[in-house]
């Protein structure tokens, strides 16, 4: 392990929560952390990923995806869909999530995306790769 991946969900969500801290005291455009790639459920394309900007989550879901994240969304009241794109060429849809919480509240709904979301195990691996 790295200082920049974890395992763990322990882990994972202190690595999640440093990277928003990180992100918001360097004012970076953006965070992205991304989940291991899982053949049985990514087929040839990469892993699930999750970009973080100021107040957003930005994520694409297929429409599976998007009926779980709407439903994982009913335990993070304070967080809401702002936009939907599904634009013609592409296969699902680009979500923008409006998340005002601290950092260990953006890092328990990441974690929770890749877990309810993308169906990753309790043990996935992931790596937040830009702050």
């Amino acid at each position: 392990m790295t200082r920049f991946e974890a395992d763990t969900s322990r882990e994972r969500r202190k690595l999640f929560a440093d990277a928003v801290e990180a992100h918001r005291n360097r004012g970076s455009a953006f965070l992205t952390i991304e989940a291991e790639r899982n053949p049985d459920l990514d087929g040839e394309g990469p892993g699930p990923w999750i970009q973080f900007s100021e107040r957003t989550f930005n994520m694409d879901v297929t429409d599976e995806e998007l009926d779980r994240l709407k439903d994982l969304l009913s335990e993070f009241p304070e967080f809401r869909i702002d936009q939907l794109e599904s634009p013609d060429e592409a296969e699902g849809t680009n979500v923008r999530i409006t998340a005002r919480s601290d950092a260990n509240r953006l890092a328990g709904f990441a974690d929770r995306v890749f877990q309810a979301v993308y169906s990753r195990e309790e043990d996935y691996r992931a790596w937040v790769t830009a702050i």
